[in-house]
Formats: C-alpha cells, structure tokens, sequence
C-alpha cells in the first residue's frame, strides 16, 4: 500500500468514525461557514454534491442556496474520468442512484452548465492539508473536470479529522484555493 493509499483509508476511517447526529452537526458548521463566506455570497452558480458515506453532507447550504436565489449544478460522472455539470429543472424524478451509490441528477430532467459558467465548486475530499491539497476517492474526476471552471473559486468542504500534515502531491491534482471545516477554513 503506498503512501496515498495509506493516508486515504486513515481518513475515511475517521471520517465514518463520526455518528449520525455528529455528522449532521458537524455538516450544518461546515455549511454555515460556507455561506457566510464571500465567494458563496458573490457566487450566482454553485456546483454542490450529494453527500455519501462519511462524507460532507451539504444539504443545509443547498438550502441556503436556494433561499438566496442562486443556481445550483452538480456532478454527472458521464465515463471514466469523466463528468459533467448538471441543473435539475425540477424536484421530482430528477435524481437516480449512479455507478458509486451517488445521487446524481436525471440528464433528461436537467440542465447542462458550462463548467466556465459555474462561479464556485464545492469539491468533497477524502484529506487535505493546510496548503489546500486535496485527495478525493482516487479516480481523478474531480481533477479533470476543474480546470474547465476557468472563472470558479474552488473549495473543499471536510471534517476536521481528515486534515493531515502534509499530502503527497502529483502534478495532476488540482488545488483547492479554501477548504472549509467545522473548525476553521485553511
């Protein structure tokens, strides 16, 4: 198992330690500092994702999103590596279970985005460190897709369990520019 491998199992690992109520505590911060934050403020389209596993849930800053009349787009991974930005046009029917147990919006129910269109990505992680170094699941979709968000801020949304000290870093992964956490921002 090499380094990546070992830090990415250490962090999920602490990250599905947290329970159920803890989690959803823990989100609602996570998505409160978010949407205090001036790049939530100043953004008009936001691309969030549908939390699963341990991860981040961001269901309180979609609804904050919503609220404030801001357009939200989420990920469609659409083949290997790849994926698209998303607008579902209504409620219902709009969502279905993907390849990796993800709700993903309903092509056919949505909008297709330009990813130079969306003015903020909020990314989901595995790990990250104080430099803004994130490690998502390992599959790179995340890390092909941002830079086509030539105009977006890019941050992460985690717990603060899943910071380390220092992530080892390849010359394809994309920087985030903020990660938020219950705690603090880096």
């Amino acid at each position: 198992m090499n380094d990546r491998e070992q830090i990415r199992k250490s962090t999920i690992s602490a990250r599905d330690c947290l329970g159920g109520v803890q989690r959803q505590e823990l989100s609602a911060k996570i998505s409160e500092h978010i949407a205090a934050s001036a790049e939530f403020q100043e953004a008009e389209i936001i691309m969030l994702y549908k939390g699963v596993r341990g991860e981040v849930r961001l269901e309180k800053l979609e609804q904050i999103a919503e609220h404030a009349g801001k357009r939200i787009v989420y990920p469609l991974c659409t083949g290997p590596g790849e994926m698209i930005a998303l607008e579902p046009k209504k409620k219902e029917g709009a969502w279905e279970k993907g390849a990796y147990g993800i709700m993903e919006p309903v092509r056919e129910h949505s909008i297709v985005v330009s990813p130079e269109d969306i003015d903020l990505v909020i990314c989901p992680c595995t790990a990250f460190d104080e430099k803004g170094n994130r490690m998502g699941m390992g599959a790179g979709y995340y890390d092909r897709f941002l830079p086509q968000c030539a105009n977006a801020v890019v941050i992460a949304a985690a717990f603060e369990v899943q910071k380390v000290e220092r992530l080892p870093v390849d010359e394809w992964d994309y920087p985030m520019e903020r990660v938020f956490t219950e705690e603090r921002t880096y």
